[in-house]
């Protein structure tokens, strides 16, 4: 299946956004992980699946939960880690 890895930049943090990813991954069946990257300020997403249900899901972090505001979502095509579930890391 193909993986992204998401960059996304803006007020990305203390909004609850690794929460609904996770949440919005679930209900695509998406595979991966989600993780805040302090030193910067953004928010790290590492996403396996469809191309149909990451395309959805990138769509999605495009605007992210209420109360974030995203300025960029960079995107890059990543291997497959052959993940089994959505997970929130601290």
């Amino acid at each position: 299946m193909p993986a992204r890895h998401l960059l996304i930049t803006g007020r990305v943090q203390g909004v609850n956004f690794r929460y609904e990813a996770k949440v919005k991954a679930d209900s695509l069946r998406l595979a991966g992980w989600v993780r805040n990257n302090d030193a910067e300020g953004t928010l790290e997403i590492h996403v396996e699946g469809t191309p149909q249900a990451l395309q959805q899901f990138e769509q999605w972090c495009e605007h992210g939960p209420a109360g974030a505001h995203v300025e960029e979502v960079r995107a890059t095509d990543v291997p497959e880690d052959y993940l089994k579930s959505f997970t929130i890391q601290m």
